[in-house]
């Protein structure tokens, strides 16, 4: 017989007790280490992938609850793209839109003494159109002038007001007018990237 069996064979009972323990620990630790571990670990995995799948799946079903109202939203939205395409101009509808004013000023009872178109402004995606004007009329023309521009279909601002040369004619306060008409239009593609050109340019 093996010397080594033979010498723990000999030991006292209490020993023998203890190293069988110690070796069940031993056996019981590469399995758990060996065996065990590793599927707990693959198990947690699958539940936070299970968790995962289950947040996507709830965010899919709140996306999906929601399409209409979506769906909505962006028709809103388009409806309000083409009204503000409505209001901004393109190059060609420019002149139509200075006759259109003109025609309003005439059509309240405005003289025109001056309307003078200026260099555009480019901006960003737009151009300021500016157009010095001066008319001359009663006050209530003038008034009925700057009504009639602010219901225009398109986007027309009057600034830089001035008055001079007020005086009754007729019973009535005639006055002269200055200001600043200024519209706008949509630069195309190649007006716009030549626009931020030249705004990022070094000084």
């Amino acid at each position: 017989m093996d010397p080594q069996i033979e010498k723990l064979l000999k030991l006292p009972t209490k020993e023998k007790v203890a190293l069988l323990i110690l070796l069940m620990l031993l056996e019981g630790a590469a399995m758990y280490y060996g065996l065990h571990r590793p599927r707990l670990q693959e198990l947690e995995g699958l539940k936070k992938k299970h968790e995962d799948l289950q947040k996507q799946v709830t965010e899919n079903r709140r996306i999906a609850n929601n399409l209409p109202r979506f769906k909505a939203e962006y028709e809103q939205l388009k409806r309000d793209l083409d009204n503000a395409l409505t209001e901004l101009p393109n190059q060609k509808e420019i002149p139509s839109l200075l006759t259109n004013i003109s025609n309003v000023g005439k059509s309240s009872g405005l003289e025109f003494l001056l309307f003078r178109p200026k260099p555009e402004v480019p901006k960003d995606f737009y151009a300021e159109v500016p157009v010095d004007i001066a008319v001359s009329g009663t006050f209530y023309n003038v008034a009925d002038f700057f009504v009639a521009v602010s219901k225009l279909p398109r986007i027309v601002n009057i600034t830089n007001v001035s008055f001079s040369d007020i005086k009754p004619v007729g019973g009535r306060t005639s006055l002269k007018v200055n200001c600043l008409a200024t519209t706008f239009r949509f630069l195309d593609p190649k007006e716009a990237q030549n626009a931020n050109a030249k705004a990022n340019k070094p000084k």
